[in-house]
């Protein structure tokens, strides 16, 4: 029998261990900071949002033990979505000297030099298959306002680069069918 962890204020997690359910928002739980290789050991929060029940734990840990394994190499490999990002955001305000080191970019990798990471949250897609993502939240020089995401899904791999915006895929943030969403259309189990 699952039991349903709606009515818990502490999970154990088997890949980060302890996570504490969040005072204000029911459902929530977070973790103590965790060095997150993806970027270089930085310590990070991880927060377990809205599992029903045991199944959602261990799906929750297996996409965030996957994504856990990521580092350098994986965060350069998709340099590319996060400067295509950046040039968007840049290209739909115009030039000003605020943003001319971003615009003076010559090798993609150079990005990660104004992307902050602030927190890691895992979660299921409310929508359509319903699977686990990993969503990194960044603060980043180019959309102050809204920030950045990248989202894993099942921590394997990336499906969306975009502004934090409330929607864990480009599917359902532009009410499109998957199969027309650029990343997650090409996402292989």
């Amino acid at each position: 029998m699952l039991k349903n962890l709606s009515k818990m204020r502490e999970i154990e997690s088997r890949v980060i261990g302890k996570l504490k359910e969040d005072e204000q928002y029911e459902g929530w739980w977070e973790s103590d900071f965790i060095n997150i290789p993806f970027f270089d050991g930085k310590k990070l929060k991880i927060t377990f949002l809205d599992l029903e029940d045991e199944k959602d734990l261990k799906e929750a840990d297996l996409a965030i033990e996957r994504f856990l394994q990521k580092g350098k190499i994986e965060r350069e490999a998709i340099s590319n979505l996060v400067y295509r990002n950046c040039m968007e955001n840049l290209e739909g305000v115009g030039y000003n000297e605020f943003n001319e080191k971003l615009w003076d970019i010559k090798d993609e990798k150079e990005i990660w030099k104004f992307v902050y990471p602030s927190g890691i949250e895992v979660t299921k897609r409310p929508y359509k298959e319903q699977d686990m993502y990993v969503q990194i939240c960044c603060e980043c020089e180019w959309e102050i306002e809204h920030g950045l995401q990248i989202i894993y899904r099942q921590g394997k791999q990336v499906t969306r680069v975009s502004y934090i915006d409330g929607h864990i895929t480009e599917a359902d943030a532009y009410g499109k069918p998957d199969w027309k969403d650029e990343l997650l259309s090409k996402f292989k189990e």
